[in-house]
């Protein structure tokens, strides 16, 4: 076949690409409408529909793009919308990318094929900051791929910067959105540069470190002086469970603080021995007051900095336990529809709904490790220390790295044991798996360059990991 017939046979392939993800995109819409909503996600709409005070017990971010959605649209089905859009518009790039650089047909409609995997669809239309931080990774990803596969294509400087700009703009939403999230932000964000330069300098990683930061600082910046959500001192939380956890009632009897909150850390302590909570106390045990812990939280604070360093030995203990649940008795790992609330808002589409809970309850029962911490904490050590040496194992090393930094980056902060905090190392260690499956021995098809479509020709030079190919190929 001439040259000319393979690219009109690459397009084909993926405007069919795009043609699949586009229908995915709209199964996903139709399965969660209008969004399954938890208790989190329903406090978040309420804020967003001005129902109730912007706080920052969740990162404010989400409320506010979703009120936006809701005063453009007139709907809450508008973030679910978004959702979608974001999982299944990065996976068709990335498709795209993977069918360029490597001509291998299977590989890219694989990578589509991730989208409908049960421990990545279990939480795809549930809005909830750990997708949002996960589909905000996974496009930035997506943004480094569209930069590996043009980066020695003599496209223009200013399509470098673009990407650049789109890249941080979703590296900024997803540390926005999720705090801890900067753990896995980083390799990817670095992923981004070498995607964009070859061998940048130190203006070009010190111009788009800058970058980063103003995509950070400015939005928090404008948040806080604009929105000024209510400051609710929710990071007390972690350190409450730590001390009902680790310090013995006596010690807490005796502890050094008004009396109100001495009786309420002794009567959590108890409950949570009572009915075995090992961690999430707040919600679980606490007797919260009406101002929940804005009141108690610089008391929480001084007791823990206090207390944690005599008993280091019981605190490494108990947040090592906690940990060893999160990564062998992973929990939570489907969220079932909407939780009943006074605002009317029920599943739009039963029926797939209990389609959809079949299949990944199912697959969680018959194929467990799926859905378990270590499995995925296994693999991101794997690809981080071995990417192997196709044409992705630059990605294939950050999206390890990633993934490893976020379980590990739980260890002293974990609330809970939830599938949702490994949600986005399944996304990016099941991609990983992916590329350095179809790396191997890859060829890319061939592809007119900007210098063939002028009539010069070029020299087969180009490395394939480059993104760069040339008429021999």
């Amino acid at each position: 076949m001439s040259q000319k017939g393979h690219v009109w046979g690459g397009r084909r392939w993926i405007a069919g690409l795009a043609a699949v993800a586009a229908v995915c995109c709209l199964g996903t819409v139709l399965v969660f409408a209008p969004g399954f909503l938890s208790p989190d996600s329903l406090d978040q709409l309420r804020q967003a529909e001005g129902r109730t005070p912007l706080t920052d017990w969740h990162p404010p971010v989400l409320s506010l793009v979703w009120r936006a959605l809701i005063a453009v649209t007139g709907s809450i089905v508008s973030m679910l919308v978004l959702q979608s859009l974001v999982l299944w518009g990065a996976l068709w790039v990335l498709s795209w990318s993977v069918w360029e650089l490597t001509g291998s047909r299977a590989g890219s409609l694989a990578v589509l094929g991730l989208g409908l995997t049960p421990f990545v669809l279990t939480f795809a239309g549930v809005v909830w900051k750990d997708v949002h931080a996960a589909f905000a990774l996974l496009a930035a990803c997506a943004v480094a791929f569209t930069g590996l596969r043009i980066r020695d294509t003599g496209a223009r400087p200013a399509v470098r910067w673009a990407l650049l700009g789109l890249g941080v703009l979703f590296l900024a939403y997803a540390m926005l959105v999720r705090k801890n999230a900067f753990l896995a932000a980083l390799p990817v964000f670095v992923l981004l540069v070498l995607a964009l330069w070859r061998a940048p300098g130190r203006r070009a990683w010190v111009t788009c470190t800058a970058a980063l930061a103003a995509g950070l600082v400015v939005p928090a910046a404008a948040i806080s002086l604009f929105a000024q959500p209510l400051r609710t001192e929710q990071g007390a939380q972690i350190m409450l469970d730590d001390l009902v956890h680790v310090l013995t009632v006596e010690e807490l009897r005796s502890a050094d603080v008004p009396p109100g909150l001495r009786d309420r850390l002794v009567a959590s302590a108890r409950e949570c021995a009572r009915s075995g909570a090992l961690s999430d106390a707040y919600w679980a045990c606490y007797e919260r007051p009406a101002d929940g812990l804005r009141g108690d939280s610089d008391e929480i604070t001084s007791l823990w900095l206090g207390e944690m360093g005599g008993h280091a030995p019981a605190y490494l203990q108990y947040r090592l336990r906690l940990f060893a649940t999160l990564l062998f008795e992973t929990d939570y790992v489907y969220k079932a529809g909407i939780t009943r609330n006074d605002l009317g808002i029920e599943v739009a589409h039963p029926q797939l709904e209990a389609m959809l809970g079949t299949y990944v309850n199912g697959m969680a029962t018959d194929l467990r490790w799926l859905f378990r911490g270590w499995f995925w904490l296994a693999v991101a050590l794997v690809l981080a220390v071995r990417p192997g040496k196709g044409p992705f194992s630059m990605p294939v090393r950050a999206l390890g790295v990633s993934s490893a930094a976020y379980i590990l980056g739980y260890l002293p902060i974990m609330p809970a044991t939830d599938f949702r905090y490994v949600y986005w190392p399944a996304v990016a260690c099941s991609l990983g798996l992916l590329l350095l499956c179809v790396g191997r021995g890859a060829t890319p098809p061939p592809l007119t360059s900007p210098a063939t479509a002028s009539g010069r020709t070029v020299t087969a030079h180009q490395p394939t990991d480059a993104g760069g190919r040339s008429p021999a190929q």
